[in-house]
């Protein structure tokens, strides 16, 4: 069996495809973004958190992987989406020669992504917990039309800056954010982002760590 890098998954033509039609399907529900962009942004959180935490490296590889194909199973529904995306990474990473061990990390931590049925079972799914909640921001929003009508949309358009760091004296990891507050309300963003920002903190709190809320300058959580 081979070690299948990151690099292999980022530029397997067979995950790429699946990651378009899927963000295809998504445009056309009126979803945000969730195409390279999203899950390269989340693969380059993971892992670099990981990374930072002192895990080994191929663990934060492995959360890379996760990241990049977590969302592949909006290709099938956006309903049960990572369940689906988790068989499909079995079927995918098997075939590609994947060791069965890294198989499993993998698509526990795809199946676990989705705050209706998520939980941080493992580093690689906290991790990607993490990158994927946390991903807010304006070049999301796909129709600037749209935030007058859509919340997630309006929320997403009124980040006008989004930054996760990480203090491992104190053992916090923060999530800033700076919203146009003529844009969108404050409240709105909790609205729709409470249940989100509670798993991030379950996944947190897994990596030995406390999950912070700071919007404009002030921390809400």
């Amino acid at each position: 069996m081979n070690k299948i890098t990151f690099a292999d998954v980022k530029n397997s033509p067979e995950i790429r495809t699946y990651i378009k039609q899927a963000d295809t399907s998504l445009a056309a529900m009126g979803f945000t973004e969730h195409s390279f962009a999203h899950v390269t942004r989340c693969a380059e959180v993971a892992g670099a958190l990981l990374c930072d935490l002192g895990y080994a490296a191929h663990d934060a590889e492995l959360a890379k992987i996760a990241a990049y194909m977590h969302d592949i199973g909006n290709v099938i529904n956006r309903a049960d989406h990572a369940q689906s995306g988790a068989v499909m990474a079995f079927r995918i990473l098997d075939k590609m020669g994947m060791p069965a061990e890294d198989v499993a990390t993998v698509i526990t931590a795809i199946g676990n992504h989705d705050e209706k049925t998520a939980f941080p079972v493992n580093a690689v799914a906290a991790a990607l917990i993490i990158a994927d909640k946390t991903d807010v921001r304006r070049s999301r929003v796909r129709d600037k039309e749209t935030i007058y009508s859509d919340i997630h949309d309006r929320v997403n358009y009124a980040v006008e800056k989004a930054e996760l760091k990480l203090d491992k004296e104190s053992k916090t990891l923060t999530l800033y954010l700076t919203i146009d507050t003529e844009i969108s309300a404050v409240m709105d963003y909790f609205e729709i982002f409470t249940e989100r920002m509670i798993l991030s903190r379950k996944a947190a709190v897994f990596l030995g760590l406390s999950f912070k809320l700071n919007i404009n300058n002030t921390t809400i959580l």
